[in-house]
C-alpha cells in the first residue's frame, strides 16, 4: 500500500442517506488523508452518526460514492472492513467475558490466529493503561476503563482507519484526558482517525480539520483555528443586560454579534480592539472578556435552540 501523507483514506462524494421520507444525510462530501484526524461536529440529529455508519459499512448509502483505501464500498466492503477499527457510542462489550477474552473473541472475526490475538490484546491493554485489568470482568470496570477497552478492541486488527463515534461522552475529565493522550499518540504513529464529538475542546485538541454539519448538510470545513478566525474572530465580549446605547454602537460599527435580549455577545478581530472599546465604558462588572473558541463558531453556525 502507498504510504504517502496525501494518500486518500476516505473519499466521500455526494453522500445521501434517507429513512423513508426523512433525509438524514444530504449531499455530504469530504476526504480524509493518511495520518490525519478529521472531526465531524453537529447538533443532535445533524447526520454525524448516519455519516460514519455509512463509512464503516453498517448502513448502506442511499446514493453517492464512497471509497475507503481506494476501494469502492459498494463492491469491496468485505476487504474494507478488515482495515477499519470502530469505536461506537455505546459500550457493547460482552459482560460474560473478561477484558482479555473480549479482545481475543473480537480478534477471531478478523481471522487472527489465537496466539497472535492474545499477544496483540495484551499489548493493547498495556498501551491503554489496563494491564492490571486483564482478568477483570467487564462489569467491574469504571466507565472510563470500559471506553479504553472498546478503543483497544477497535485496534486489535491493526486498522489503517480508526472511527470514533463520541468516544468520551460521559467520562470524567481524568478519563477523557487519558483517552486523548492515547489517541494523540496513535495519530503521531500514522493512524488515520474519523471522529464525531460534542466536545469542542476535544475537537480543537485532536483534529487537524473539522466539518460542521447540520440537518444533513455540510456548513463549513477547515482547521479549527481557521474556522474560529473566519467565523467569529479572535476576541469576544459578553455583556449582561446590554444598554440600548451599546446595541446602537455595535450596529454602527458593523461588528459581528448575537443579541440574546438579556445578553449580548460581540465578536471581533485584533483590529477591532473590542477590549479597548468596551471594557472601560460598558463593562463595569457586567462583562466577560475572553478569547474566541470553537464553541462560538458552533453556536453561531448551528444556532442556540435545543435539539431533541
Amino acid at each position: 500500500m502507498a504510504s504517502t501523507k496525501n494518500r486518500k483514506i476516505i473519499e466521500a462524494l455526494h453522500l445521501h442517506k434517507t429513512f423513508g421520507d426523512f433525509t438524514a444525510v444530504e449531499d455530504v462530501s469530504f476526504e480524509l488523508h493518511r495520518g490525519e484526524c478529521l472531526g465531524l461536529l453537529g447538533p443532535n440529529g445533524a447526520g454525524k452518526t448516519s455519516t460514519v455508519r455509512m463509512v464503516y459499512g453498517f448502513s448502506p448509502m442511499t446514493s453517492g460514492s464512497l471509497h475507503i483505501f481506494g476501494k469502492d464500498m459498494r463492491s469491496q466492503w468485505r476487504d474494507i472492513k478488515y482495515g477499519i477499527g470502530v469505536c461506537q457510542q455505546e459500550n457493547n462489550l460482552d459482560p460474560d467475558l473478561t477484558v482479555l477474552r473480549n479482545l481475543e473473541v473480537f480478534a477471531s472475526y478478523f481471522d487472527i490466529p489465537r496466539q497472535e490475538a492474545a499477544q496483540r490484546a495484551l499489548e493493547l491493554l498495556e498501551f491503554m493503561g489496563l494491564e492490571h485489568r486483564v482478568d477483570s470482568q467487564v462489569t467491574e470496570l469504571s466507565g472510563g476503563m470500559m471506553r479504553r477497552v472498546v478503543i483497544a478492541r477497535a485496534l486489535i486488527n491493526r486498522p489503517e482507519l480508526l472511527i470514533l463515534d463520541e468516544p468520551t461522552t460521559g467520562l470524567d475529565p481524568q478519563s477523557r484526558h487519558q483517552v486523548w493522550d492515547r489517541l494523540e499518540l496513535l495519530r503521531s504513529q500514522g493512524l488515520s482517525i474519523l471522529l464525531t464529538t460534542h466536545y469542542m475542546d476535544e475537537a480543537a485538541r485532536l483534529c487537524d480539520r473539522l466539518i460542521i454539519i447540520d440537518r444533513g448538510k455540510v456548513l463549513v470545513e477547515g482547521p479549527p483555528s481557521s474556522l474560529v478566525e473566519e467565523h467569529v474572530g479572535r476576541d469576544v465580549v459578553e455583556v449582561r443586560e446590554p444598554s440600548q446605547e451599546l446595541r446602537g454602537l455595535v450596529r454602527e460599527l458593523g461588528l459581528r454579534h448575537e443579541d440574546l435580549e438579556h445578553r449580548m455577545i460581540i465578536y471581533g478581530s485584533e483590529e477591532d480592539r473590542l477590549f479597548d472599546r468596551f471594557s472601560s465604558i460598558y463593562c463595569s462588572g457586567n462583562c466577560l472578556l475572553r478569547t474566541a473558541t470553537l464553541e462560538d463558531v458552533f453556536l453561531v453556525l448551528t444556532g442556540r435552540e435545543l435539539r431533541e
